[in-house]
């Protein structure tokens, strides 16, 4: 498995690369943001692994045209930045994952290992379109629209979304969604869910008198009609 990083602190770099290395992964260190973009435009990583805070270009701007160009590699931001607003600006830039500096270089393997397991083990949905009332979730065009009406959701929004559907009229806490929709167990101490909660909530629910999303206190979350 071929990683790129893209650190500008050397000792850090330096750490990450030695701690890949000896669990067999082959690791290329890029030093800059532009530097970074141009390698993994040109392909041929499996995972890439990004500061938020680089020269040139930062990692946001890396990782939006990364997601554009190869939807389908797998992102992970490494960063200083661990505020609730910073987390939803990464994943929102595309980001399949983001871990706080400073970190346990054995929590940066198991996330590495949870991404790039799911990333081999994707396969096509036997179901295309999901429907619920009357909202509908198209997972090839990746698009949304309730009674009509398109309804634009970020990645992890839609993410959010489909599998709310996929488990729908079923109680969902936080913990579950956290380890379901992004694939780690981040502290769930932070509104983190809820500030996502709130975004679909916006979208899905605000212009339509049946609400679909709805809070079950102490315990989480339904999506059900009325």
């Amino acid at each position: 498995m071929k990683i790129l990083v893209i650190e500008d602190e050397e000792r850090v770099g330096a750490l990450i690369r030695r701690g890949l290395e000896e669990q067999g992964y082959t690791v290329t260190l890029a030093w800059d943001g532009e530097a970074g973009l141009k390698l993994a435009l040109g392909g041929g990583f499996d995972l890439i692994i990004t500061d938020i805070v680089l020269p040139r270009i930062n990692g946001l701007e890396v990782s939006r045209a990364i997601r554009e160009a190869m939807p389908d590699i797998p992102v992970l931001m490494l960063t200083a930045l661990g505020t609730t607003d910073d987390k939803v600006e990464g994943f929102d830039a595309g980001a399949d994952d983001y871990l706080v500096k400073p970190f346990d270089l054995r929590e940066l393997l198991v996330r590495i290992r949870a991404l790039l397991k799911r990333n081999s083990g994707t396969v096509a949905p036997q179901q295309t379109v999901l429907k619920y009332a009357d909202l509908e979730m198209n997972l090839q065009t990746k698009s949304v629209t309730r009674n009509g009406t398109d309804i634009h959701l970020t990645p992890k929004e839609f993410r959010l979304l489909e599998y709310m559907l996929h488990n729908k009229e079923r109680v969902l806490s936080r913990t579950e969604i956290a380890e379901n929709v992004w694939d780690t167990h981040f502290d769930t101490g932070t509104n983190f869910i809820d500030v996502y909660i709130n975004y679909l909530r916006k979208k899905v629910d605000k212009a339509f008198e049946v609400k679909l999303i709805h809070t079950k206190p102490g315990m989480g979350f339904i999506f059900k009609a009325g």
